[in-house]
């Protein structure tokens, strides 16, 4: 019976020396880490709610067309393009934020099923020079 009171006390300090030394070696590196965000920035990554450049420019197009920006589309989603949608949202009674809401995303003809600004061009043109 002393046997196996010993045999437990000696394995239970053996745990708990072990233990500290086992957790020490197998760090985890969180969503913050430095090697993490170099990993994610390599690979293209986009923060949450970040436009990609090519619905910006279709964005941009299609508030030119509307009249609420001027200027060529450039891809980058900028202060004047975010002024632009949030009076568009404004001026229909829409929400104001900077992320397009989906109801002015249909109005500027780029909600599903429509054909974005510069595949209808580029279809119109080709049909025209195919009728020709």
């Amino acid at each position: 019976m002393r046997f196996f009171r010993n045999l437990t006390t000696i394995a239970t300090m053996l745990f708990a020396v072990a233990l500290p030394a086992i957790a020490a070696t197998h760090a985890r590196r969180g969503p913050t880490s430095h090697l993490f965000v170099k990993k994610k920035l390599k690979s293209g990554f986009r923060p949450a709610g970040a436009i990609a450049p090519q619905r910006t420019t279709q964005i941009q197009t299609a508030l030119i067309r509307a009249g609420y920006l001027t200027g060529e589309p450039t891809g980058a989603w900028d202060t004047p393009t975010q002024q632009a949608l949030q009076k568009l949202q404004g001026d229909n009674g829409w929400q104001t934020k900077l992320t397009p809401d989906s109801r002015a995303l249909i109005k500027l003809g780029l909600g599903p099923g429509s054909t974005p600004p510069e595949t209808a061009t580029a279809d119109t043109s080709a049909s025209q020079e195919s009728s020709n």
